[in-house]
């Protein structure tokens, strides 16, 4: 044994020096490449920040030269106008309610004796129905829809209004019932007042909540701007798809209200139930 250890004892001097050498190797590999890592991490958030203040400064001066087409005194043609109001909207649809300065320019023009008035009242519906579209795609892939047409002719015959057929639709677990009315419509402006009914079975007990509101619908009103608020941070829309002489259509979309415009955030005690839920799931997974 006092010869093996006299062997052993050089030998394991010499492991414990490769292991250390080993060791501070692959340390010194691991560090490095964590370096890289976080290097090229913090390069990348640099270069996507400072793309979103290039774009964030581009929309702003973009903003403020089409709007002041309508605030400067001086008239403007109605084609410069029309234009200006379709860049508008293909900008900024998502984060900016449109709707007052579609009815200022709709107001001039029909008030106007230009004798193109008729096309740019036409572009401004095609430019509406064009961004509702868009919209509604958006919300229906995290919500549901249903549509209905209104008859106008019995809507004429009817002046107490028409009852439309009811719907069900259910959302994050969170039933409600819709129910709608077409009250009257006004032909030259291609709008049609809804009485909207919203009825929420409670969980507790066996009593609704009913959300119960009345609006002039028409062809500007945009989904993610121009919506109910409804309990448990979800919103509810109604657009108006067409209008033809005869009938109007319409579709109801229910969607969270994290798909909601930037000016449309949640109040603070639905910021606190969504807190609440979050932890709930996380304790229920966590004993799972």
């Amino acid at each position: 044994w006092d010869k093996l250890a006299v062997i052993l004892r050089p030998l394991g001097g010499f492991l414990t020096a490769l292991a250390v050498a080993g060791l501070g190797f692959f340390g010194s590999q691991f560090l490095d490449r964590r370096q890289a890592v976080e290097t090229n991490v913090r390069l990348y958030s640099e270069l996507i920040s400072n793309q979103e203040e290039a774009e964030s400064t581009l929309r702003k001066d973009m903003f403020m030269s089409i709007i002041e087409t309508f605030l400067k005194p001086e008239t403007k043609p109605l084609d410069a106008l029309v234009l200006s109001l379709e860049l508008l909207v293909y900008n900024f649809h998502e984060s900016l309610n449109l709707k007052p300065l579609f009815i200022y320019l709709r107001e001039q023009i029909i008030n106007s004796k230009d004798r193109n008035k008729q096309e740019y009242l036409e572009r401004l519906d095609e430019v509406a129905i064009e961004i509702t579209k868009k919209q509604i795609l958006v919300l229906e892939g995290s919500g549901q829809k249903f549509e209905r047409t209104i008859d106008l002719e019995s809507l004429r015959d009817n002046p107490g209004g028409i009852k439309l057929d009811d719907h069900s639709l259910e959302v994050e677990n969170i039933k409600r019932h819709f129910r709608i009315f077409a009250l009257k419509h006004d032909p030259i402006r291609k709008e049609i007042k809804i009485r909207l009914e919203i009825r929420t079975p409670k969980e507790s007990s066996e009593e609704v909540d009913t959300n119960v509101s009345e609006f002039w619908l028409g062809f500007f009103d945009f989904p993610m701007i121009d919506n109910t608020r409804l309990s448990n941070d979800q919103r509810c829309a109604i657009v108006m798809s067409d209008y033809v002489k005869f009938s109007g259509d319409i579709t109801l979309v229910y969607f969270p209200g994290s798909y909601a415009s930037l000016k449309n955030k949640p109040y603070y005690h639905e910021v606190l139930q969504n807190l609440v839920k979050t932890s709930e799931l996380f304790n229920e997974n966590k004993k799972e």
